[in-house]
């Protein structure tokens, strides 16, 4: 090639679009918090005009990468990079059951934790009518199951201290 030969750069391939659309998303996401400009292929087009001629076949080559990345959009529309159209659905799903449960989030610093040791075969047992006590349910907060006992977090430590050694020394 001469000098004075112009060297156009040719399209990028669909997987070099899906890269840098990626990309674009991700920079978005990162700087806003969220995608608030790109809906469709042709939002992304003056990015890859800039670097490569306008043409249909770039316009094509962009518009299928959009389509293979098979990326869902949010209720305004625009494109989520991070989520699948599967995990979109469970998002909704846990959001819905989150408000049907009145679910809030607390902080545990203000809890204690007790270890009540138990083992054999009735431990499951005793769990169950742990969770379902009428004596316990205001002193604990929750409980887990454990190999060897079970986990107790509970507000107020020593008061439920003494209620189990009570039973346990009766």
């Amino acid at each position: 090639m001469s000098e004075n030969t112009i060297n156009l750069r040719k399209n990028p391939s669909r997987k070099e679009c899906e890269k840098v659309i990626k990309k674009i998303l991700m920079t978005e996401v990162l700087e806003r918090g969220t995608n608030e400009h790109f809906k469709t292929a042709a939002d992304f087009m003056s990015y890859f005009q800039s670097l490569y001629p306008a043409s249909d076949s770039l316009t094509k080559q962009v518009q299928r990468a959009v389509k293979s990345l098979q990326m869902p959009k949010d209720e305004r529309g625009y494109f989520i990079i991070n989520k699948t159209e599967s995990q979109l659905e469970q998002d909704k799903e846990i959001a819905f059951l989150l408000k049907k449960t009145n679910a809030s989030l607390n902080q545990f610093e203000g809890y204690e934790t007790l270890f009540l040791k138990a083992e054999g075969k009735y431990k499951d047992y005793l769990y169950q009518l742990l969770t379902e006590s009428d004596t316990f349910a205001d002193k604990i907060i929750t409980m887990i199951n454990s190999s060897h006992g079970i986990i107790l977090f509970t507000s107020n430590k020593h008061q439920l201290e003494i209620l189990i050694n009570s039973l346990i020394n009766r």
